[in-house]
């Protein structure tokens, strides 16, 4: 988020606004998870991208350092491996659990401890740019369930760890 920004100028608190959009070149989904965790608490947090790079991994260690994510689970495209596993020791520190698929969507979801969620279908990939990105967040247990449960299929049929293959990787080496 720019320094001159305030993420208030674009969204409302998710106890009284359930559902919100922005279209904006200031907001990075980083900005967003920092802002859903500061009124959720600890929580678990699921992630869908295409592709991320080191300076979204810094912001996320540093979410990450802050206690607020009991599990971060986040599931990357095969298509961007080669950069994914240049980055895998960094990934490895910061995420529990890191996935490769045949993925293009930009998912963030985000379930507290006490069980409120929040489901954000956003345009960015997890990587900084200065270019407009867009993001629909809701607080509805159904859009969040049906998204959670769609990951967790994607997940458990149709990825692979990134551990298992960084170590296949290093094998063929």
């Amino acid at each position: 988020m720019r320094r001159d920004t305030s993420i208030e100028q674009w969204l409302k608190p998710l106890a009284t606004c359930s559902n919100q959009a922005y279209l904006t070149n200031t907001l990075q989904v980083a900005d967003v998870l920092d802002w859903i965790l500061d009124q959720l608490g600890v929580s678990i947090v699921w992630q869908t991208s295409f592709s991320i790079s080191e300076e979204f991994l810094r912001r996320l260690f540093f979410i990450e350092k802050s206690g607020r994510v009991k599990e971060f689970h986040l599931v990357l495209d095969h298509k961007a491996t080669n950069k994914t596993l240049k980055l895998w020791a960094f990934i490895d520190q910061v995420i529990e659990r890191t996935y490769l698929a045949d993925n293009h969507s930009k998912l963030l979801l985000v379930q507290s401890l006490s069980g409120d969620c929040v489901s954000v279908v956003t345009s960015q990939n997890l990587t900084r740019g200065n270019r407009v990105e867009s993001a629909f967040i809701s607080t509805d247990k159904v859009i969040f369930t049906t998204l959670k449960q769609q990951i967790d299929d994607l997940i458990t049929n149709h990825s692979v760890p990134l551990n298992d293959l960084f170590r296949q990787r290093i094998e063929a080496d």
